[in-house]
Parts: structure tokens; sequence; C-alpha cells
């Protein structure tokens, strides 16, 4: 994953993998790498991708002509690469345009700094045990020097021009011809085009669902099957800072939810590669569930703090999560969602997940009580409703599992405690006074997590449509929607809180009302489709990581419950 600015400059790319330390890193610190690529002169802009693809094309429109930079992660014949290959190809389109372009890593986060080998048949740049093979086709080379390489040339009508950065980490660095490079480009177009031609969907809002399921593409970890839940780290959720996370771990919350739309969607291979791996996984973990872990599966190994300025210079820089250990009883509902979904798509489950399941379905009958840090993560744990709702989701799920007969165990006790939480949520959770289900027993405050359970179905009555209703009172924001009441003070709005909310408008019958709500969220992801976590309502500026799966996800599902397919 690498993020392209508007001026061309890629400010942010961690290779080889999501979690790896970024060699570029300008979105966080100025002094922390970049690979630039644009006009000498004053230019227009206009970028789209290639059609149902992920690679981005940008014309430059200068006063003197045209060009257009296609930027490719490339892809191999079989699938990825075993290496990073940033392609990046200047066409002259019209004229003539003078070109610059800068290759600068940063320090990965102060991890080391960078020097320059000069020993191969062409540059590369070398930091904390990755290697930067810089290559290119007229690229207009200048004698590299310091901690960076650079050039300038000028396109012509028709010319083709490339420069490429080849990556690996504490191993040997394959420099292909650059031709193979500018030929991978238009490889991984094609390789593109054919899993979005099988993308089967063909309701509502066809565009918007593929352009999401593409960038939900791009957080998948292809080596193990598991899914991040964002791009960055440290993007800040509030300008006055404080509220900065690194989401590039695979959390089975988010996991769930991405493979409940993929599922729908008739993606078949990364579907079953996440289910396969997240059980594996826990597996490994027995009954002491984890919350989230890296991409490979290993236990997060605590939080740093680099010594980096932050975006805008909000800090702080975060390299970790602190969330790790934390009871989150929703966790159980994700996970009995994920099999279920799997299950009901017409899989089987084999012998050794079944007994695994049917413990995770006990533990979920006596930990139901318990209080917990809920689904937004917090340090006071307390009887969050949306918690009790993820345990009886985990206990409905396993009673449907067991009637399909791809579960065996305490199948009556599971309905019962099933029953039990149901009737201790409508005692406990809804407030007459409010009209509205609440945040945790004795309160008054709303979280708008509880939107989630129209879609399991717990209530698509009228309590849920009131709930929904005070909901858009007080955490709404014009379309958007905040996290839980006097988040207006800390943050900005929640992208994936406003989607639920269309899918559960729909729910509770009221289509109209979902389909306005619907368009009006849409203009709101950026000039290419792409979404961040959270949207400031003030001048809808994005905030928070980039791109958010949970956004792109929740965007998905809304279009699904518009079109009943969901």
């Amino acid at each position: 994953m690498a993020l392209v600015a508007l001026d061309g400059s890629i400010d942010w790319y961690p290779t080889p993998d999501l979690d790896s330390r970024p060699a570029f890193a300008r979105i966080l610190d100025a002094d922390e790498g970049f690979m630039m690529l644009a006009p000498t002169t004053e230019y227009a802009v206009e970028r789209r991708y290639a059609p149902g693809t992920n690679v981005l094309e940008t014309t430059y429109t200068t006063d003197t002509g045209t060009v257009r930079v296609t930027d490719s992660l490339n892809t191999g014949v079989a699938g990825r690469l075993p290496w990073g290959e940033l392609a990046r190809r200047v066409d002259g389109l019209s004229g003539q345009v003078g070109m610059a372009w800068q290759v600068r890593p940063g320090t990965c986060f102060g991890a080391a700094s960078p020097w320059l080998d000069l020993g191969a048949d062409h540059p590369i740049l070398r930091l904390d045990g990755t290697a930067l093979g810089i290559l290119g086709i007229d690229h207009g080379l200048t004698q590299p020097e310091g901690q960076l390489v650079e050039g300038a040339f000028t396109t012509q009508e028709g010319s083709r021009h490339l420069i490429a950065v080849v990556s690996t980490h504490k191993e040997p660095l394959p420099l292909p011809d650059p031709r193979t490079i500018d030929d991978g480009v238009d490889r991984t177009i094609r390789n593109w085009e054919t899993w979005s031609e099988d993308f089967a969907y063909d309701g509502d809002y066809r565009e918007e669902v593929l352009r999401s399921a593409l960038a939900l593409k791009l957080l998948l970890h292809s080596p193990s099957g598991s899914i991040a839940a964002a791009a960055t780290t440290s993007l800040p959720e509030s300008l006055a800072g404080g509220k900065n996370w690194d989401y590039r771990y695979t959390w089975v919350r988010d996991t769930a939810y991405t493979l409940h739309s993929l599922t729908r969607v008739g993606v078949r291979e990364e579907v079953h590669a996440a289910v396969s791996w997240m059980l594996k996984n826990l597996r490994a973990q027995g009954t002491e569930l984890e919350v989230f872990t890296r991409l490979n599966g290993d236990l997060p190994q605590g939080t740093k703090t680099p010594d980096l300025t932050g975006w805008r210079g909000i800090g702080p820089v975060v390299d970790g999560n602190p969330a790790a250990g934390q009871l989150q009883l929703g966790v159980f509902g994700d996970v009995f969602d994920i099999v279920w979904q799997y299950v009901d798509a017409g899989h089987v489950l084999d012998p050794a997940t079944i007994r695994q399941l049917a413990d995770l379905a006990d533990l979920a009958c006596d930990v139901w009580h318990r209080r917990d840090a809920g689904i937004w993560e917090l340090p006071e744990e307390r009887h969050y409703v949306s918690s009790k709702l993820g345990c009886w989701n985990a206990l409905r799920c396993a009673v449907l599992l067991a009637e399909r007969g791809q579960m065996q165990g305490s199948v009556e006790r599971w309905a019962a405690e099933r029953d039990r939480i149901s009737e201790w949520v409508h005692e406990n959770g809804w407030s007459e006074e409010r009209q509205s289900y609440v945040w945790y027993p004795g309160s008054t405050e709303l979280d708008a997590s509880i939107l989630l359970h129209a879609m399991t179905g717990f209530d698509t009555g009228p309590r849920m449509s009131a709930t929904i209703d005070a909901l858009r009172e007080e955490l709404g924001a014009g379309p958007l929607l905040y996290r839980y009441s006097g988040m207006e003070k800390e943050e900005s709005t929640f992208v994936a809180c406003a989607y639920w909310a269309v899918s559960a408008l729909v729910a509770v019958g009221r289509r109209e009302e979902a389909v306005e709500l619907m368009e009006q969220l849409l203009p709101l992801a950026n000039d290419v489709g792409i979404m961040a976590e959270m949207i400031e309502p003030s001048d809808n500026s994005f905030m928070g990581n980039l791109p958010q799966g949970l956004s792109h996800l929740a965007l998905i599902v809304a279009a699904l419950s518009l079109s009943a397919q969901y």
C-alpha cells in the first residue's frame, strides 16, 4: 500500500509488508521520507483509478503540454511478487512537460540512517535492513550522492518513461530489467481487471461497492490471509491531538465485518484464507481470545512513540496499539458471525474447529455477565449493551450452526443463555426516558454501535426505529454520526456509523430515508473513492487512518441492504 498525494509525492510506503516500518513516511514528519514525481512548472491535476483496478492514473496539464503518471504496485504472473515493486510510468500525451523526481527515504521511525550503495548497476538506498533499488527507463538519472537519488527529463507526445523502486528486507535484492517492470504495470492492470470481472455484485451502487472491495483487497495480507484494519498509523482522530492509533493490525471484529461483506459479493479465495487464518490463530490462543494480532499472527509487542512531529504537527506518532489484552465481549459475536457466514455460504467446518467453537460458545455463556472495554476499546470497563449483544449474536449463531449440523455441544444451554441476554438487554438496555437503547445500564448516553444489531436481527421493530432517531438527533452532524455521547467535543464523526445507520434504516423498514442518507454519504469519499476513518463535519476533511477498512465495508453492507442482498 502506498499513499500518493495530489502533488505526485508518495508520502507513505511501508515495505515489504503493511506493518513494516515505512521507508516513506512524510505524511507523519517532514523528514521521514518520500518519493516525488511531478512537473517542474505549475499544473492542473486529475486522478482516477484505471477502471476495475488499484492502479492510479494521474494526469497533469501544464501550459506546455500534458502528461500521465501511472502508479502501480506490481503483481506477478502468479499473484503477489516476492519483493516490492513500485512502478511509476510516465507517458507524454501532448506537447512537452519537464518532469523531476526524487527518492529520499526517511529513518524508519528513527531506526536507521539511510545510506547510498553504488556497488550495483543501479543505485541502492539501504536502511534498517530494507534495500531500495532505483531503476528506470529514460528517467534522467543524475549522479547519486548523499542519502537520495534523483533525476529529471522532458516528455514528448508519445514518449514513455519509468521510475521504479524495487525493495526487499534482510534478503537479497533482485534488480529486474526496467522494461520487465514496465510490462509488469500492464500485467498488474490485467490482474486487477480479471479480479473485478469475477466480482459477483450487480445491485445498487455497483461502482462504489467495487471500489470499496478493491480498497479492502489492499488491506489483505497475502502471506497469512489476515486483514488489516487500516493502512496507516497515527493519523489523528482529533485536531487537538492525543487520539492517534496504529491500525496496521488485524482485529477479529474488523475481519468479521469484512468477510460479512466480501462473502456476499462473491469473493471466494480471500474469504477462505481469512477464515482459515483466523481460526488457526484463535486455536493457538485457546480460550484467551486476543482482540487483535499482528498480520502474521504474532501478539503485539507493546507500544512505542517515535520522536516524530505527527501529521500537520499533531502528535504523538504511535508504533503499536495499547488496546492489546483488553476484554472485549463483542469478539465472541464476531468469531461466530464469521463462521456462520462461511457455513451459510455452503462451506463446511473441520472437527477441530467444531470442538473449538463449542468451547467458545460455552465460555460466552459464562462471561457475558462481565464488564468489558466495549467495541470502542475504552479504559473504563462497563456493562456495555452492544457487548452483551455480541455474546447474544455468538450464541444465536452457535444454535444456527448446530441446527445446520455444523456444531455439537450444549445447544440447549446456548439457546437458554441467548434468551437470557435478550431479556437482560430489553430490561436494562432500554430507556423509556430517551426512547432509545442506551450505552450501558443506568445511563442516558447513546452508542451508535447498537445499529449493528438491527443488522444481526436482534431488534428491527419500533424500539430500534426510535433508537435510530435518537442517535441521529444527538450524535448526528448532517448525514454523519459520532460514535457515542460526548464525542463531538473530542473527535470527528465516525464514517462507518453513518453507513450503519443506512443499513439499520432498511432493517426497520425505512428504505426511502436510507436511500436519501446513502446519497448524502457517497460524495464524502475522496476524488478516487477512498475513505478515511473519520470526517470533520465542519469542512468534510478526512481524519483518522486511511484507507479505513471499516468505512469501506460499512458502505458495502449499506449497498447490500438497499439491494435486499444482506
